[in-house]
């Protein structure tokens, strides 16, 4: 399911990346192009007053980021996005903001406080079971599969 974050607000509840740091767009990317990775789930990041607003040439192919233009913000954009979603159901809306929570909410959609979010990003990735080999041959040769059809039969 995508989500539709704030990254401004989101970026506030980071420990590891400041809202005065010139590079925290680009630093909270790499975070949800990590977070894109290990769950296979695409996000469209918001941030307020970007020049010039609309698409960035940071998005990635499971990040969008979008900058507001300056007489608008991210709030505003996020917003108009909700109205505008055909899918409201299919969509998890990320902000501090309760207006922008409370109207999602309105249109079906899930929720998360930032907060919430960012404790999502702060996982770590899940180990690899026990016993599993990433890098066993699961491929049989076709004298194994010859083998195998000889002890349980041929049909």
């Amino acid at each position: 399911m995508p989500y539709l974050i704030d990254g401004h607000n989101l970026i506030g509840k980071l420990p590891d990346i400041d809202l005065n740091d010139p590079n925290d767009e680009a630093l909270l990317v790499q975070k949800l192009s990590g977070f894109v990775a290990r769950t296979k789930q695409k996000c469209t990041v918001v941030f307020d007053s970007g020049l010039p607003g609309g698409e960035s040439r940071m998005s990635t192919r499971g990040v969008k980021v979008i900058f507001a233009p300056h007489q608008s913000n991210a709030d505003q954009i996020i917003m108009e996005r909700i109205r505008k979603e055909r899918n409201p159901k299919m969509l998890i809306v990320v902000s501090s903001d309760h207006e922008v929570l409370d109207q999602a909410k309105l249109r079906g959609m899930q929720t998360l406080k930032s907060a919430e979010f960012a404790a999502l990003l702060q996982r770590p990735a899940p180990p690899i079971k026990p016993g599993v080999d990433e890098d066993a041959n699961l491929k049989l040769t076709d004298a194994e599969i010859e083998e195998w059809l000889k002890i349980f039969g041929e049909e």
